[in-house]
This record gives structure tokens, sequence and C-alpha cells, in this order.
């Protein structure tokens, strides 16, 4: 081992804000894969809208926060704010324009070249024209408040991320007024995307923009007045809540007062249309108090988020990923706490359903033997079986305890709702810890059994949202072990109560035992390596930052250990820098679903340990969150998650991506002569 190297020097580290941006150029590749069905790279495309649109909320606005007020601090990596922010506008503005010429220049022409068209103004035959005109003055201008510019009307407060129109004027209204600007927001109760009439469109499957009819009938809305322009924007704000937890009272309420000044904090960043005229986009850019760089440019709808409205309407199998049922494989009549009582569960999501999951907390509300039910709430979703079992067992008068993390960001509205339902059936709600989100994902449900009580336990790597269940790759691991109950209880302890932790016997927990027990881990294997004995460390996890994690894997690394990382998104640690992180390979794997599941394994001289987690590999999951980290102690499935878990993703050679040493992705190709092997297809196969 080399002991001359400095493993706090920026040159190994990354920047968490521009890998994130890799990370999002891995997802634009997708929407340009000619082997995924058309309307897919659609919905990658939209998708890639909504992650830039959560960036700039978050990320973009909190450098530029804590520049204003002189508090930023680089990171291990050493980057300044205004290097940052210049970097960040710089790769920002390159991949807009790789997303808007795909969208314009392959996607949308391949979709109109297999019958699914979104039809521009200079596409319109006479009788849509019309048919729009009509459209339009029954549906539309009903609803639009146009709103001048003037002494008496001063510029309008602009919602987060609405579509609006700014609209130039000549003349004089009935009142003598010749107002040069207007601003016509477009109410979001207004269908983006319009699905036109077969007989009125010459055959299925045909859209128009919203933002395009506005345009055509804009004179409409001005009487009068000649309308001279008018061209969409929409202005990104800053996302992120601040609340003061030690000194507020109660934090619902100090939350509740923060959700609708969110949608009009701090501007960060102004998106117009291309064809805009300077004079306009200078006008808007002083109002918003924003610079040239904080100007996004576009030859298209100012969101393309909304065009999933064409993936979801439009009814071609043979366009989109194949349907499939995930399997069953506990449930369907089946008592599910005999099944747990028997043996450990562990399921795969989305491959395997997340039914037995719900089957458990609701025969747990329904069952007379089940005396309390305890779980924490992150994200559900607004329509969540989950959600209405619980209500059902605190309406039936069980112990239903709920730890609700109100500050699960953008669903902070959702959980607030949740909380008060909660309470009105009279179970107990607490929101966690001051300071410390709580995001783990436990279940205990408590049964009397022959005169005893016996603890049944859900631990997941994922959210209890049945939809992201479908969507995102998660394991979740239900027992009636004696030790797991007796720590997932002591942790409710911890969320509920007042006390120091106690030691747990299985579980791992954030803050306290997790992060010393993966350096702990990662020392013996150095330890293994140095004596000349195997030494192996794999993980998949969705981000690696943690600055003595990653200093941790590079002292693995110098020592011989083969260190293998799937890492879905940001990762700030170089591999392959000879005589240092040589020994690291990283990838990230990108498919059908999003990769969320966190997974820890160390060989641990053939011991092989292997943990199951809601934490990633994080400064803020490992010191700054409650999270839960759980062995998988039996055999079979330990091997199970082994190969499903990890070796499908590192032999992955068609969603993988391998990183290099400068921070760049290279995508995986499988070794010459064979075909290209997917873990999301194989796992489809083999188990859904």
């Amino acid at each position: 081992m080399n002991n001359t190297v400095d493993l706090k020097s920026p040159a190994l580290y990354l920047n968490r804000e521009l890998s994130l941006l890799a990370f999002f150029e891995r997802v634009l590749a997708m929407a340009g894969r000619e082997d995924i069905p058309l309307l897919e790279r659609l919905r990658f495309l939209t998708i890639c809208s909504t992650i830039t649109d959560e960036f700039f909320e978050i990320r973009v606005a909190g450098v530029k926060e804590r520049q204003k007020h002189g508090v930023f601090r680089p990171a291990f990596d050493g980057l300044g704010a205004v290097e940052l922010i210049g970097e960040i506008n710089t790769r920002v503005q390159a991949f807009v324009a790789r997303q808007y010429a795909l969208l314009n220049d392959s996607v949308l022409p391949a979709l109109s070249e297999a019958g699914v068209r979104v039809l521009k103004r200079d596409q319109w035959a006479k009788g849509l024209k019309k048919w729009l005109r009509s459209y339009f003055r029954e549906q539309v201008l009903p609803v639009l408040t146009p709103l001048s510019l003037d002494p008496a009307h001063p510029f309008p407060r602009i919602l987060n991320k609405a579509l609006n129109m700014f609209v130039a004027l000549e003349g004089k209204d009935a009142f003598g007024r010749a107002s040069s600007y207007a601003v016509l927001p477009v109410p979001r109760c207004l269908p983006r995307v319009i699905l036109l009439p077969e007989d009125v469109a010459g055959g299925p499957d045909t859209f128009v923009l919203l933002s395009s009819v506005i345009h055509a009938h804009a004179d409409e809305v001005f009487p009068g007045m000649r309308v001279t322009g008018c061209h969409q924007f929409r202005v990104t704000r800053n996302g992120d809540l601040f609340v003061d937890e030690e000194e507020v009272e109660d934090l619902l309420d100090a939350l509740k007062g923060q959700l609708d000044g969110r949608r009009f904090s701090d501007a960060v960043r102004l998106e117009v249309a291309r064809n805009c005229p300077a004079e306009h986009i200078e006008f808007l850019l002083e109002h918003f108090d924003l610079a040239d760089a904080d100007l996004y440019k576009v030859d298209g709808p100012v969101n393309l988020h909304r065009l999933v409205a064409v993936h979801d309407l439009v009814d071609r199998p043979e366009l989109k990923f194949r349907p499939f049922a995930p399997a069953i494989r506990v449930g369907g009549g089946q008592d599910v706490f005999e099944v747990i009582a028997r043996q450990d569960i562990l399921l795969h999501h989305p491959f395997e359903s997340f039914g037995p999951v719900v089957d458990l907390i609701r025969q747990g509300a329904e069952d007379p033997d089940v005396l309390a039910i305890k779980m924490t709430v992150y994200r559900t979703g607004s329509r969540s079986p989950v959600v209405e079992a619980l209500l059902q067992a605190a309406r039936a008068g069980k112990e239903v305890t709920a730890v609700i993390e109100l500050r699960a960001r953008f669903d902070e509205a959702a959980n607030i709702n949740l909380a008060t339902r909660l309470q009105e059936a009279g179970a107990h709600v607490v929101y966690g810890v001051v300071g410390y989100k709580t995001h783990s994902k436990m279940l205990l449900i408590v049964r009397r059994e022959g005169g005893r009580l016996r603890r049944y336990v859900h631990l997941g790597t994922g959210n209890y949202h049945s939809g992201t269940a479908r969507a995102y790759t998660d394991f979740s691991y239900m027992t009636a072990r004696e030790e797991v109950g007796a720590d997932v209880h002591a942790l409710f302890l911890q969320l509920t109560g007042l006390g120091r932790p106690e030691k747990l016997q299985v579980l791992l927990q954030s803050p306290f035992t997790l992060k010393d027990r993966l350096q702990e881990l990662i020392d013996f294997e150095i330890g293994e390596a140095r004596a000349g004995r195997k030494a192996h460390i794999m993980a998949k996890v969705n981000s690696l930052n943690e600055p003595t994690i990653m200093a941790a894997l590079a002292r693995a690394s110098m020592a011989g250990v083969k260190v293998e990382l799937v890492i879905r998104g940001v990762c700030c640690l170089r591999p392959g820098l000879p005589g240092v992180t040589h020994n690291i390979r990283i990838r990230s794997v990108l498919g059908r679903f999003l990769e969320h599941s966190r997974i820890y394994y160390f060989h641990g001289g053939g011991a092989e340990h292997l943990y199951l987690a809601s934490a990633d590999w994080m400064n803020r999951n490992l010191n700054r969150r409650v999270e839960t980290c759980f062995p998988i102690l039996d055999p079979l499935l330990k091997n199970q998650v082994i190969l499903d878990g990890l070796q499908a993703y590192l032999n992955d050679s068609e969603g993988a991506w391998e990183m290099k040493a400068d921070g760049s992705y290279v995508r995986v190709d499988p070794p010459k002569g064979e075909p290209r092997f997917s873990a999301q297809r194989d796992l489809l196969r083999r188990l859904s």
C-alpha cells in the first residue's frame, strides 16, 4: 500500500452536481436508443425534463443561495461556487440542446411515421383549424385571465414551473390604454396535450399542444388589439423548504405555512421559446432578477414533461415496453402470518409483486389477534392501499403508530394530509427526530399467538408506495425472527420516545452504527488482502459521496481488495486511478425500471456478509438520517440477492455504463460474438 497518497486530495473526487448531470446524460441516451420502443423513448425524454427541473429547484438553487449569503464551502472536489455554476450552465445548455434535437429530429418524426402525430401550426388543415377555433372558444378562453402590464397592473406573480405566454401588443383598448406587453398565465386545469377526434384529424393518435392553440388564437384574448408577438416562457424557482425545527412548536403547521411560499420563491431559471425576441427576453430576465446564464432557449414546449400524456393516451402495445405481471409468491388467500412464521420471505420488486406487503398490513388490520401496528412512512402515494389498511386498523381500535416524515421532498403536502387523516382515525402520529429525516422503511406487527406475543416485520430498500413498486427495483424482506423483531421494536422506541440507543442484535442504523460498521467491514477486507487472502467488496447503491467511505474504499483498492460498485446516479469517487483506485470498478445500469435497491456485500473471509438497506452511501444517509440496514441470514435468500441483485448487474451489457477516471461514462459492450445481456430483462423472464 502506498502510504504517501493524500486521500483528501481533490484529485481523487468528483463534484456531486456535475456527477448528477452525468447521470442525466445517461438517461437522455436511453431516449436515443433505437432498440427501445418509440413511446418509451418519448417517456425518457420527459423524464429528462422532470429531473432537470428538480436539479434547478434543489441543487442549483442551493448553490446560489449559499453563494448569495457567503456561506458556500467547496466540497472534497475543491470546486468554488462561481466555477461550479459556470460548469453547470455550460453542461445543461448542451444537454437541453441535445434533448430538443432528439425530440424534433428523431423521436417525433419516427412517431409520425408510426402513426402517432403531434401537429405543429403549419400542419393544421382547414377543417382542423375550424375545430380548434371552437375548442379554444369553448374550452380554453373562458378560463384564461390575461394580465396587462401597466402602472395599474404590475407584473403578476408567476407560479413555479407554470406555463405562461408573454404577449406583445399594439393599439388601444376600450379605455384608451396602450400597454405594450401582457402576460397570459395558462391555468393548470387545462390539458397541455390535446387528443384530436379521429374524424377531425383524419386518423387516430393525433395531438396538438395547448400552447400552439393559444398562440394561434391570442388575438381573441385581446379584442381590438394587434398581437405582434406571443411566446411561451416558464420560470423555475427555489423548491427547498426551510424550517428551523428546533424553534417551531409544531412541525406540521410550520411546513403548511411554507408550502404556498415555495411556489413564489426566488427564480433560478428562465425558459423561453427560441424565437422569442431579445427585447422580450431582456424584460423577463430583468423582472426575475436573472442573468443571461440563467436563460434557456428551447425549440419546442417549455415543459417536455407534459408530453408524457402522448405516451399514456396512445394504446399501441408495439410502441411500448411489453406488459408483464409480477409474480405473486405469497398471498392469494394464504395466511401471510402463517407463511412468514415458517420462513423468511424475500421479494424482488417489480419482478415480484408488492401485493404480499399490502396483504400483510391488511391482514394485520383485520386480524383480531393483532394488537399493534407500527410503520415508518416516507412516501406512500395519494391513494395508497397501505394507508387505507392503517386507517382501518386504527378505526378498529388497534394500537397504530405512524412515523411520518413530513419533509419528504415534494411529498410534504401529501404527508401532511396523511398525518391528519391518521390522527383523526385514532392513530399515534409522530414526525421522527428533530434534525434527522426518518428514511427507514420499517413495519412492525405485534400479534398474540398461543398466550404470547410475536413480532412480524417488514423491512425494505424502497418506499411503501404501490406505484413505485411497479417502476423501481427494490427488495422486501419479511420475517418473524425474534432478534429482528426486537431490533425493530427498539428503533421505534427511539423514534417515538426518548432515551439512549440500545445495542441492536443484528440490525445497523444511521446515524449511530451503520457507518462505523461499514468501515469495520472494509478494514477487514483490507486485512485479508494484505495477508494474501481473497478480499472482495460489492455494493449496489443509488449514490456515493460520503467522504470517509470513499477514502476507505480507496485504501481498500490500494491494499489489493477487489471493489465492484453498481451506482445508478451520483458517484464522487474516481475509479481507475493508478496506484490508488485501480482495483475499483464502477458501473451504472439503466433500463426500463429505475434501479433503487441498496445492497452491501463483503467477502468476510468466507462468511459473506450481505446487507440490504434504505441508505445510500451518501453523507446525508449515513450521518443525518435515520436509516435501517439489515442482514440477510437465510443462506438461500442470501445467494439469491448476490446472484440477482449484484452479479446480474455486474454482468449487464445492455443498460450498463462503465465509469472512467475523469468522471465520464462509456456504454458497456458485450464480449465479442456474444449478445447483449440485460439484468432487468433476465429477471423479468425468470421471476415475473
